[in-house]
């Protein structure tokens, strides 16, 4: 994985060129980060010389309130997330619980977004922090075309320490006072351990075989997934 330096937003990466059956991942086509909103007009000339289409998994109130000033690059908006984030506060779910959550809610949409990866532009995944959405959307198109398994972990775990510190203590005061008795709240907002991103990718094995079954079963088609193969697969 390569960090990219984008000029307002953080947590922004190349996923390109971690090992994959085959070949490599292909450089300069899946791109993961936060939100763009705080982009510098340096940032955004950035991302239009090297993204063609980004896909924006925040739900409706999210965009409202930090709106994409990307505005010249084709974008599609994906809400993974049926409920709203509050609720994850408010439930005290974990991490594992909330991304076993995305796998069984929200399938088809995973599979849309993934589906726009596989047309090869060169595309952005983000949603507001780019940890937990983007992450399993961006593992799971990652593990259905056979890249290595460690190294997709090790990019998802890759985002805690990209995430800005004020942010983090931020968010953290936020969480303190909101959710007093909350024993996941902390590691919803700011942490991406490794074993959970190992753990998912167990648990869709177990279930549906393998990450390209799963996106099979949500509607993803035998050349859909070939044409993923094509599009991020440097043989």
């Amino acid at each position: 994985m390569t960090v990219v330096l984008i000029d307002g937003v953080f947590n922004v990466r190349d996923v390109g060129g971690m090992p994959a059956e085959g070949g490599r991942i292909r450089e300069g086509r899946l791109f993961r980060s936060g939100n763009l909103v705080s982009a510098t007009p340096e940032g955004l000339a950035e991302l239009e010389r090297r993204v063609s289409h980004i896909v924006d998994l925040r739900d409706g109130q999210e965009v409202a309130s930090a709106p994409s000033p990307a505005k010249t690059i084709a974008t599609t908006h994906l809400p993974l997330f049926l409920g709203s984030v509050a609720s994850f506060f408010e439930d005290d779910m974990s991490l594992d619980e909330m991304y076993l959550q995305l796998l069984e809610e929200s399938g088809e949409r995973l599979a849309d977004a993934i589906r726009i990866i596989a047309r090869g532009e060169p595309t952005l995944v983000h949603c507001t922090v780019g940890k937990d959405r983007t992450g399993v959307t961006v593992a799971l198109a990652l593990a259905a075309v056979g890249a290595d398994r460690e190294s997709i972990i090790s990019d998802y775990a890759l985002t805690a320490s990209m995430l800005p510190r004020e942010r983090n203590r931020q968010i953290v005061a936020f969480l303190e006072v909101q959710h007093p008795e909350a024993q996941h709240a902390v590691a919803l907002a700011t942490l991406s351990p490794a074993d959970v991103m190992r753990r998912l990718l167990e648990e869709v094995d177990a279930r549906w075989g393998s990450a390209a079954a799963y996106l099979e079963a949500n509607g993803m088609t035998g050349d859909e997934l070939a044409s993923l193969r094509r599009a991020l697969i440097d043989a």
